[in-house]
């Protein structure tokens, strides 16, 4: 064994020339929950092979109502290398959200790179979607998607590389369909987008800032073309136009480094003859995701309230 660094993409994660990975952050998980504020978890296998597993919320409401409630496939962030969809952090934020804004919720768990380099995640989050697009006739596998879950109105949402991954399953959505599946909105939450030419305020970001944007993407994706593959930066994707939903909302963090693709992304999608309503929300004096980690501060508590009027 060796301690010798391949790749040093603290905090996040380090591997070593010897093969061996390790995780900073993002590996501790917790069991589903029995009500608690009023939603219960459960875990379900999607796929033995690749191993796809996703989270289900179910708000106390949804039993007690005959009417169906909006439905949120939810993919966690992490630079697609750390975290999981049972870690305490998403799985305490995707109780709260679930609380405030009254919708079934699948959290997926997607494979993570460099043991998996992407597209594995696409590929995963997209097979994840289509499993829960087999309950919309009622025959599914899982009730609580059969019985509960609204087919009429779909959400994509996610954080960070977890926002990246579901815009682009939204544009695929958008230029290959899928049966029954009817997405209304696209909630990305300071997502991980990034390119070559410097947009907005990134003129004056630290070049130590901009390799490390660039230098995550090609350890996730050693494939790549670069900072400009249309997975990474979507404004240069010609077919932007067909994302498949209806509206848009946007978050960006006014100390986050992505910030200025989250209005850059905003601003293009207004101009590319794209039909649906895009808004971008900044919150000022706050750092990426900060609102995963001070759940109850005044602007993360503002942030759910919008996100939850918007799936309603």
């Amino acid at each position: 064994m060796t301690n010798e660094v391949a790749h040093d993409l603290s905090p996040f994660i380090k591997t070593y020339k010897d093969g061996r990975v390790e995780r900073l952050l993002g590996t501790s998980t917790v069991p589903p929950s029995t009500p608690q504020i009023g939603v219960q978890s459960k875990d379900v296998v999607i796929s033995q092979e690749p191993p796809i597993s996703a989270r289900l919320y179910l708000p106390k409401s949804a039993t007690n109502s005959t009417d169906k409630l909006p439905l949120l496939i939810y993919f966690h962030g992490g630079g697609f290398c750390v975290e999981s969809a049972f870690s305490p952090t998403y799985h305490n934020y995707l109780n709260s959200l679930v609380s405030e804004a009254n919708v079934v919720a699948v959290s997926v768990e997607y494979r993570l790179a460099p043991e998996h380099p992407l597209p594995a995640a696409y590929d995963d989050s997209w097979d994840a979607v289509k499993w829960v697009a087999s309950h919309f006739d009622g025959n599914g596998f899982e009730d609580w998607l059969n019985h509960y879950a609204d087919c009429h109105r779909v959400f994509f949402a996610g954080d960070s590389a977890g926002a990246n991954i579901a815009h682009n399953l939204a544009s695929k959505l958008g230029s290959e369909g899928l049966d029954g599946v009817k997405l209304f909105g696209l909630v990305l939450i300071h997502p991980y987008f990034w390119g070559t030419e410097p947009v907005g305020g990134e003129l004056t970001t630290p070049e130590a800032t901009r390799e490390f944007m660039a230098g995550m993407w090609r350890f996730v994706h050693p494939s790549t073309s670069g900072s400009d593959d249309l997975l990474i930066n979507p404004c240069k994707d010609p077919k932007l136009a067909e994302l498949g939903c209806e509206k848009v909302l946007i978050f960006a963090a006014e100390k986050d480094g992505l910030k200025d693709r989250a209005w850059h992304y905003g601003e293009t999608l207004r101009k590319c003859g794209w039909s649906g309503a895009v808004e971008v929300i900044e919150s000022k004096g706050e750092e990426h995701v900060f609102h995963l980690f001070k759940p109850t501060c005044e602007n993360a508590v503002a942030m759910k309230k919008k996100i939850s009027s918007f799936l309603n």
